[in-house]
């Protein structure tokens, strides 16, 4: 039986490459490094003194279902562990409803800007219909995934990450909130 092998995907806009020789001087073997375009800055955030304080205009609130636990979010089919079919649809209904939420803004074009240059700082409240089925940290990996992808950021950016559990019996929820990082 042969093996799948994806075929390389083509990178639609360039990418800068940096050669970095990570040998000494006498060998003259190079390693390429990709360096992203849209880095933030080097360095993390050290200073409160930011010239943006997060607003409104640039965070991005929403109200998503609680997404499938760790057990049903993945699937091993011939020794890989790939996504799940309910995580590709809890996937694709965030992304709608990044979408309509953007759609909504007035403030898009400077939101996704801000979101896209900028470290950035994720608080995440689970609403849960029971205390003892779901552990807290479950659920954080799928939705900021499912966030970045509809927001169409990498969630490298994120260095900052609250996470709250909270009981509700007759809305289970999570609510996100995704803001420029506070530099304390």
């Amino acid at each position: 039986m042969s093996t799948f092998r994806r075929p390389p995907r083509l990178l639609s806009s360039p990418q800068a490459v940096r050669i970095t020789s990570y040998r000494s001087h006498d060998k003259k073997v190079a390693v390429p490094r990709i360096a992203p375009s849209t880095a933030p800055s080097a360095r993390m955030p050290a200073s409160s003194s930011s010239p943006h304080p997060p607003t409104e205009n640039h965070a991005v609130a929403l109200t998503l279902p609680v997404p499938p636990s760790v057990n049903h979010q993945y699937a091993t089919v011939n020794g890989r562990r790939l996504i799940s079919s309910a995580g590709r649809a809890y996937k694709a209904q965030v992304g709608q409803l990044v979408w309509l939420k953007l759609a909504q803004s007035t403030h898009r074009a400077a939101l996704l800007t801000r979101l896209q240059s900028e470290w950035l700082a994720l608080s995440i409240r689970f609403y849960f219909t029971s205390a003892l089925r779901r552990d807290v940290d479950g659920g954080l990996k799928i939705a900021q995934d499912a966030l970045c992808e509809g927001l169409g950021i990498n969630d490298n950016r994120i260095v900052e990450t609250h996470l709250y559990k909270h009981i509700d019996k007759d809305n289970p929820r999570i609510e996100v909130r995704l803001t420029p990082a506070s530099s304390s």
